[in-house]
């Protein structure tokens, strides 16, 4: 919006009237100036010559420009040593091996992602529930997968096997049998790290999102069972889109703490991403240059999912604030156009 002489008159002399008032207050000095003025006493003339100055803030210039020349001179520090090898980086980034560890690095993130966050939401409605069995078993749940570390958990899963030579689901009392198989042969790399990657999720994204529908205020559930809205919409259309709000932001956290998590998997040798690289790096002994290689691309999948949060977080913020915030595409649109009404005003 944009600020106009008379608009800027008028808040400074609302300003003045209200520091006029308190000055008429017990203690406080008298301001001679500003007593009596008004808008309609200046005139249009004098309102037209008004102009708004803006703010100097030396401070914040001198802070940004510090900060600027440290981040310039990192830039140029790390652009130009060679011993960066740039041009290994560069050849090595789009290489076959690195995209399809990059694919197995998504794999594990998507899967562990759905299990994790799939079995968190049940295990926080258990919490929840009125069933003391129900909250105590999702309690304990999350008790022991929070206190113990995830690498411990992952090599228990790959080394299920020493501990129960076969693995048989089937109905209890009868011979009806649905799997029965040798466990090495069941827990393979991939299904290890996954039952250790999601179920360690899981733990914690049930706290999370128990959190987030118990920042839901009681009072609008009670209000919609007073109107006889059911259940059903009062979970869909109430509680979860204001409990959305406080759960996506710590959600998104957790996922790209996944991404980075998978890395983790190397020690079942299981080939994603950061393994990859290990196998390269021992081969041709170029250690920096293929950890770049990993870095970048771990930069890009997070760029890409904090984006993916910014457009979520935007979509459910609606039930929120009046105006919703512009979109990057928009506030460049809106910088061009008044560029654009400048120039033609400096022409005209």
């Amino acid at each position: 919006m944009t600020l106009t002489a008379r608009d800027a008159a008028s808040r400074t002399l609302r300003t003045s009237g209200e520091e006029s008032c308190a000055s008429d207050m017990p203690g406080r000095p008298e301001d001679d100036g500003a007593e009596g003025r008004s808008l309609d006493a200046l005139g249009a003339e004098q309102i037209d010559r008004l102009r708004v100055a803006p703010a100097r803030r030396p401070v914040r210039r001198v802070v940004v420009a510090i900060v600027g020349v440290l981040v310039l001179a990192a830039l140029v520090a790390i652009a130009l040593n060679p011993r960066w090898e740039w041009g290994v980086v560069g050849s090595w980034f789009l290489a076959r091996s690195i995209i399809r560890g990059l694919g197995e690095t998504l794999k594990l993130t998507v899967l562990s992602g759905v299990l994790g966050f799939g079995l968190g939401l049940v295990l926080a409605l258990m919490r929840l529930s009125g069933s003391r069995l129900a909250s105590g078993l999702s309690w304990t749940f999350s008790w022991i997968f929070r206190s113990t570390p995830l690498l411990v958990q992952m090599l228990i899963w790959f080394n299920l096997g020493y501990l129960y030579d076969r693995i048989a689901v089937g109905v209890p009392f009868t011979d009806l049998s649905l799997v029965d198989a040798r466990t090495s042969d069941l827990m393979t790399p991939l299904v290890a790290a996954v039952l250790g990657l999601g179920l360690h999720q899981a733990a914690y994204a049930s706290e999370l999102i128990r959190g987030g529908i118990l920042s839901v205020d009681a009072g609008q559930v009670e209000a919609a069972s007073a109107l006889g809205i059911p259940a059903r919409d009062r979970n869909l259309r109430i509680v979860l889109p204001q409990a959305m709000r406080a759960i996506l932001p710590s959600a998104f956290n957790e996922v790209i703490g996944l991404v980075k998590g998978t890395a983790i998997v190397y020690v079942i040798a299981h080939a994603e991403l950061f393994f990859t690289v290990q196998l390269i790096y021992g081969r041709t002994q170029q250690v920096l240059p293929m950890l770049m290689v990993a870095t970048l691309w771990y930069i890009v999948i997070t760029s890409l999912l904090s984006i993916a949060q910014y457009y979520i977080e935007r979509h459910f913020a609606k039930g929120a604030v009046r105006t919703l915030p512009p979109t990057p595409l928009q506030r460049l649109r809106a910088q061009f156009s008044s560029l654009r009404s400048k120039r033609t005003e400096v022409r005209a």
